[in-house]
């Protein structure tokens, strides 16, 4: 029986700058192009938690994260941070996840610079898979300070679909007979 976990960093560049600036902690920050006051070119790289709440996410054109962020700012919300972003530094960090990750995994491989898919099949099953999961999670909290979503499944594609089902620092398993349940509802095109 395959046993699949997908990885995915919870906001990656948004959660290593908080990290680096615990004053950015809890406040909307947008990784991404220069807004130059509204008239920037170029696209939100990644969006914390609190800023997706004004609506701004991944792949928002910066100029309208920058209305956005505006508007909520002259509703009373917290102000947004605009960073350009530290490539490097999230390349050091993602090296450091992904080293920790590999060794806990028969087979491994980096999708991205924030998610990796994982075969833990040798496990057996997927009560010991999700245990493992579990504890993957808890070592990258402890020595990066971070948190990442895991969905496990038969498959790559659902094992994918399930890491973003409970977002941020979640954990979702969809053993092979409940897969049919699981995407029946979503909204999927092939």
């Amino acid at each position: 029986m395959r046993i699949i976990a997908h990885l995915d960093m919870d906001a990656f560049f948004a959660a290593v700058e908080e990290r680096r600036d615990p004053e950015l902690r809890g406040r909307p920050v947008v990784i991404g192009a220069d807004p130059k006051s509204g008239k920037g070119r170029g696209v939100v790289a990644t969006a914390s938690y609190a800023a997706r709440r004004y609506g701004i996410g991944s792949a928002t054109p910066i100029s309208r994260a920058w209305r956005l962020a505006e508007a909520a700012r002259r509703r009373g919300e917290p102000a947004t941070v605009f960073l350009r972003g530290n490539h490097a530094l999230y390349r050091e960090v993602s090296a450091r996840i992904m080293a920790l990750v590999a060794e806990r995994a028969d087979a491994f491989e980096e999708a991205s610079i924030d998610e990796a898919y994982l075969d833990l099949s040798s496990l057996g099953d997927f009560h010991n898979a999700e245990t493992h999961a579990r504890t993957v999670k808890a070592v990258l909290l402890e020595r990066e300070g971070l948190t990442c979503s895991v969905g496990i499944a038969p498959n790559k594609l659902v094992a994918k679909i399930a890491s973003d089902f409970r977002k941020p620092d979640g954990l979702t398993v969809v053993r092979p007979e409940a897969v049919e349940d699981f995407l029946d509802p979503l909204s999927i095109r092939v």
